[in-house]
């Protein structure tokens, strides 16, 4: 009996890293869930639209921006190559970025838009740097776009945060976004490449339906007629 409970124990941790992707994917649809659900407060609807993937990243640490270690794990999802419905998600984890993001040990929930095909090639490979291979600016609030700066209209990468209740535009510089293989293999049962899981309709695990669901649900179609997407 001993020799049983030992063991059990043993697995006890193992069998908890093991559900952390799923956890995730949980938490990341509850944010976005709640970020759009906010009256007047949200990602504007246009920009989500004209949209080529998704990043959306729960309880990022920011504290760790000034050890500069890991800090945080996400997913990323792309329209389907048809333009309609949205890709499984790969996963993501992010390391490094500018001090001058948040000083602390409090968490952040970060979501980033891809707006070019450009930036969403490079993010779909396995490390890319922000603000370095893809230009990223602080993302308007609001259901509508109007407040959009030439910048943010021109970026390729738009960003932000919600800490604390505070939703808002988010300039994150210098990251580095990285797909992790573990987690991967966690949700797909191989070390799937994000670029594999993402342009050949691979099948959404259990876990992930949810949050595919919503993001059919509030932009089901891409629009193609918007000119940054070109790129």
């Amino acid at each position: 009996m001993r020799i049983i409970l030992v063991a059990a124990l043993a697995l006890t941790p193992m069998f908890a890293k093991d559900n952390e992707p799923a956890k995730r994917l949980v938490e990341a649809s509850a944010v976005f869930s709640e970020i759009m659900a906010a009256p007047d407060k949200g990602i504007p609807e246009d920009l989500l639209a004209n949209a080529h993937c998704i990043v959306i990243v729960p309880n990022l640490k920011t504290g760790a921006f000034l050890v500069g270690g890991k800090y945080g794990k996400g997913y990323l999802s792309c329209r389907n190559i048809s333009g309609i419905g949205w890709s499984a998600p790969g996963t993501v984890r992010i390391e490094g970025g500018s001090v001058g993001f948040q000083i602390g040990g409090s968490t952040t929930d970060l979501i980033m838009l891809v707006m070019t095909k450009r930036g969403a090639e490079k993010l779909i490979e396995s490390k890319f740097t922000l603000g370095g291979e893809g230009s990223v600016a602080a993302g308007p609030v609001g259901r509508t776009a109007t407040a959009q700066t030439d910048a943010q209209m021109h970026a390729e990468i738009l960003s932000w945060s919600r800490s604390q209740g505070l939703f808002a535009g988010l300039a994150l510089e210098g990251a580095t976004l990285r797909q992790d293989l573990d987690d991967n293999a966690t949700l797909y049962g191989k070390k799937l490449e994000n670029k594999q899981i993402v342009t050949t309709r691979v099948r959404t695990p259990k876990s992930a339906v949810k949050l595919i669901a919503l993001l059919n649900r509030y932009s089901p179609r891409e629009r193609t007629n918007a000119a940054p997407s070109t790129k």
